[in-house]
């Protein structure tokens, strides 16, 4: 314990023997093998995508898969699944919507009247949120659930992490030299919650030239490598710049994607 332990473990980023536990208590009727945190220092990053990816890949693999959309101030999984209907409720909870290939999703706007309206809440009821979306909610059966964290290392990222019981992090990336001051941010917060790092995946990596099959690096010559060395990280991946990646998520088709670009991440991910 610190010698300065305020005692007040509520807002404490500290591991120590005097820590209580703040898991927060599933449904009992819910049932959930493995939580996957997917997280980034910052917005705008390709993090709702690749946690979309990621689910998708574990459902083609055969698993049951869940999506609990943890950013609720800027929800996007349910546009990229294509999903406009509501969630239901009943006695025994709240039912989580079925994407088209059956991966289990929860998200604000599947509870507000209106996909755009804006959730204008303080911290403290973004992260009560979350917690609603773990205890409340019916997961039946999910193998590998992932959480689609908001960016930074705020109040909802601290929730989750402490309120969830998190088995592993990616952290999602761009090639930006600044981005990778934001990573390490994200890479030691993971460090100080004593949650093990999976791998870093790098969005908008490079394009790939349809004419000559040349990489270009349009946002820069990435410093991935170094970043991950650093750190000890062994698992990357690269995301490319593509319009047919975005075009599908656009529509609400991601479950149709084509690539195996986070096939060496999900492999990570699936020896847990």
């Amino acid at each position: 314990m610190s010698e300065n332990c305020s005692h007040n473990c509520s807002s404490c980023s500290e591991n120590c023997s005097e820590r209580e536990s703040f898991l927060a208590k599933t449904n009992e009727l819910s049932s959930i093998k493995k939580v996957i945190g997917v997280v980034s220092g910052k917005g705008g990053v390709g993090k709702s995508m690749v946690t979309s990816l990621l689910s998708v890949i574990f459902r083609r693999r055969g698993y049951s898969t869940a999506v609990l959309d943890a950013d609720i101030t800027g929800p996007s999984i349910p546009k990229i699944f294509g999903i406009n209907s509501k969630a239901q409720g009943s006695e025994q909870g709240i039912l989580p919507v079925l994407s088209k290939s059956g991966i289990q999703i929860m998200s604000i706007n599947l509870l507000l009247p209106d996909n755009t309206d804006p959730v204008i809440w303080r911290g403290p009821i973004l992260a009560g949120t979350v917690k609603q979306f773990w205890s409340d909610v019916v997961w039946k059966d999910v193998d590998f659930m992932f959480v689609d964290m908001p960016p930074g290392t705020g109040d909802v990222p601290l929730t989750v992490f402490q309120s969830l019981p998190v088995d592993g992090i990616v952290i999602v990336t761009s090639p930006q030299e600044l981005v990778g001051m934001i990573v390490k941010k994200a890479v030691r917060m993971a460090q100080m919650m004593n949650i093990p790092i999976i791998g870093i995946v790098e969005n908008m990596s490079y394009f790939l030239c349809p004419e000559c099959k040349t990489k270009h690096n349009i946002f820069g010559v990435s410093g991935l490598e170094g970043i991950a060395g650093e750190f000890g990280i062994d698992t990357l991946s690269k995301l490319p710049v593509s319009s047919k990646l975005a075009g599908a998520a656009d529509s609400g088709l991601i479950e149709l994607f084509e690539g195996d670009w986070l096939d060496n991440m999900a492999d990570k991910i699936e020896e847990l």
